[in-house]
């Protein structure tokens, strides 16, 4: 049975070598509006995710569904993104 909190649940953030990532899961009501956008096949805008209420800084990308759990959205924005703006850092020469 899956988890469905009383409102939108956002995890810590995560990292690799070259990402960082978080996963937000919705509520149910919540869910069932991202079911009829989306169907659950295929990973929402930006636009989209955001007119759900989830709020985050910039950058982030909903990336991949976990379909055992598709209420479960998984974000990902590379290392070094500026939060404000969404743009990764250029390194310095």
């Amino acid at each position: 049975m899956p988890h469905y909190p009383d409102e939108i649940e956002y995890s810590d953030k995560y990292a690799d070598s070259t990402y960082e990532y978080r996963h937000v899961i919705l509520p149910k009501a919540i869910a069932k509006e991202m079911y009829r956008i989306a169907a659950a096949k295929r990973c929402l805008a930006d636009h989209e995710w955001r007119s759900l209420g989830v709020t985050q800084s910039r950058g982030w990308v909903h990336y991949e569904i976990h379909r055992p759990e598709p209420h479960i959205l998984l974000f990902r924005r590379p290392l070094g993104t500026d939060p404000n703006t969404g743009r990764v850092a250029q390194p310095q020469r």
